[in-house]
């Protein structure tokens, strides 16, 4: 990914946490994070990687509400940012977040089973 596609990625993230924060009135939509942008080389097209607080049921009404507000979120970032063509946008789930909360777990999981035998072999 160019230097350019970067900086535009890092402002597009700046500006659509105030967007989806402030603007959108979408009851559908939740506490939203977007997490990362990644913009391909040519501007065309523009991944939003988000996390959602809440249940399946929540995130799949936010990602349904997002979807709608679309247009004018790519509106929005046009006036926002001085790009001769805004990116599409595609909203995806950030599950690195996920992944980073199952490893915690089964590291947790571990040190616990590692502890119980520990006491078994004491007794």
């Amino acid at each position: 990914m160019s230097h350019r596609a970067n900086r535009v990625g890092e402002q597009m993230k700046k500006e659509l946490s105030d967007i989806i924060g402030r603007k959108i009135k979408d009851p559908r939509i939740g506490f939203v994070t977007v997490t990362d942008v990644q913009v391909t080389g040519d501007l065309q097209q523009a991944k939003v990687y988000i996390s959602v607080l809440g249940d399946e049921e929540q995130k799949e009404n936010t990602l349904k509400g997002l979807a709608k507000a679309k247009g004018f979120i790519r509106t929005e970032i046009g006036h926002r940012i001085r790009l001769r063509k805004t990116p599409e946008i595609l909203f995806e789930w950030d599950e690195s977040m996920d992944y980073g909360n199952r490893i915690n777990s089964l590291i947790h999981q571990l040190h616990h089973e590692e502890r119980s035998m520990e006491k078994n072999e004491e007794e």
